[in-house]
């Protein structure tokens, strides 16, 4: 059965002051219609302009996620997005007075409880999710960020942080399936360590900072004068450093509690992606910079794979442009290694070949005794000979040229090729040729499944008739 998209009931709203602006703002979530998505509206500025929740909007990640578009700017989104992802929401229209998200608890726990207060109903239209279709990796070695999408048909994560604090030390969370972030996430709030909270103090960058929505983590010898000092500066009667090496004027809700906010972080930055994800995400410590990096990563993927929908399927027995012996008199390469049987349409950027995999070519006999399938580097070849036919059309006597490779790049094999299979290759120019060199983009296809993907180069030399191909 579908799940269908939700969006909310009726509008409502949340008050309050942005972490880094200090300036107070209504945020007014509204209903919206079914493949909305997730965007917000600057009801102050003129025009009232909006700006998508897009990983491509994303301006800045010094000190939380920033989007910006239309000439308007939203600060601080990554825990409004995490309450609407965690709540299963599609389709939300996020009206501000002001530049910056309130900041609340620290946490989305807020957020949630509002939302749940005008409740959801369900729309016409299905949701459709992402399915991550194998590992993806995402590393930042300088920073020591491992990040990883795996499938899984749920949405999990997996979180551990470590930053060579004794009083932090590494902590790992983790929830198995999205509906258990309202529980075990949503009410983890932000933290920062003593020395920076310091630092952003001093140079003015938490306008709107307090001790209660922040978890303060004690990272180094404080003197009464300076925990006195604190107590100032935050209009507070007294403050100490609690047993758990942090200060005192809040309780942590979970031992793990930043962590686990790390986590909530994460949601919310992939939310930028666009659309539900089905996957495992499993993060080292992580930061807003590489959640978004990540999230491009992901999103590119996304792209590359919707472009391959529109490709078209193409009858085998249709009439061919070229058939065999047509091919040989283009092509130098001869049985066994002429991999093209037909082509099935040509034009100055494109070509489409054919070739049928049948149980006589010798390399079955060893690839592989008992479960034979055809080699990748074959479909590699097959589609490089395809491609062939296009540079060499561009030639007024192909006969006397050959193509060689130069470098090929990004190949992927998406599913096996046996005896029996036809294989369709696209392959188009990504660029002119320009000097005998050709760039182009493959794809093998078996009926309308994407078997094999890469992206060539060769360049067209010519040679007299007792060269070699």
């Amino acid at each position: 059965m579908n799940v269908k998209q939700r969006t909310i009931k009726a509008p409502v709203s949340v008050s309050g002051t942005g972490l880094h602006t200090g300036q107070r703002v209504t945020m007014t979530f509204n209903p919206a219609a079914e493949n909305h998505g997730y965007k917000f509206r600057r009801i102050d500025m003129p025009g009232s302009p909006i700006i998508d929740a897009d990983v491509d909007n994303v301006t800045d990640t010094s000190r939380g996620t920033t989007i910006s578009q239309n000439g308007a700017t939203v600060n601080t989104v990554e825990h409004v997005l995490a309450a609407l992802v965690g709540m299963e929401i599609d389709n939300v229209l996020i009206d501000m007075d002001g530049p910056e998200t309130p900041i609340m608890d620290g946490s989305s726990i807020q957020f949630v409880d509002v939302i749940m207060e005008t409740g959801l109903i369900e729309q016409d239209a299905d949701r459709e999710y992402y399915h991550i279709p194998y590992n993806i990796h995402y590393s930042e070695p300088d920073r020591k960020v491992e990040m990883v999408a795996m499938p899984l048909d749920d949405y999990r994560f997996t979180c551990m942080v470590d930053y060579n604090s004794q009083v932090l030390g590494s902590q790992h969370a983790s929830i198995s399936t999205i509906a258990e972030f309202k529980k075990e996430i949503a009410s983890c709030r932000t933290f920062c360590f003593l020395h920076e909270l310091e630092m952003l103090v001093k140079h003015d960058l938490i306008k709107g900072g307090d001790l209660n929505n922040a978890i303060v983590v004690v990272d180094k010898e404080v003197d009464e004068e300076e925990l006195a000092h604190l107590a100032k500066l935050f209009n507070r009667k007294d403050i100490k450093v609690a047993p758990q090496g942090i200060l005192n004027n809040i309780e942590l809700r979970h031992q793990n509690e930043p962590a686990r906010h790390k986590l909530l972080d994460m949601i919310g930055d992939l939310a930028l992606v666009g659309v539900p994800l089905k996957g495992h995400i499993m993060a080292a410590r992580p930061g807003h910079a590489a959640n978004v990096a990540f999230a491009k990563k992901i999103k590119a993927l996304i792209k590359k794979e919707k472009s391959r929908k529109h490709v078209k399927v193409y009858d085998p027995n249709m009439t061919p442009v070229y058939d065999t012996v047509q091919i040989m008199k283009i092509l130098p390469h001869r049985q066994p290694m002429l991999m093209v049987d037909k082509i099935l349409e040509l034009s100055k950027s494109h070509v489409v070949g054919l070739k049928n995999v049948t149980m006589n070519e010798d390399l079955f006999m060893g690839h592989f005794p008992g479960s034979p399938l055809f080699p990748g580097v074959l479909q590699i070849e097959a589609m490089a000979q395809t491609g062939g036919i296009l540079v060499l059309n561009t030639v007024p006597d192909p006969e006397n040229y050959i193509t060689l490779f130069l470098k090929i790049e990004n190949a992927r094999f998406k599913d096996k090729v046996v005896p029996g299979d036809t294989i369709i290759f696209h392959c188009s120019l990504v660029a002119p040729i320009r000097r005998g060199i050709a760039q182009m983009k493959g794809i093998g296809m078996v009926g309308s499944r994407i078997v094999v993907e890469a992206e060539l180069m060769a360049q067209i030399v010519k040679v007299n008739k007792t060269s070699e191909a």
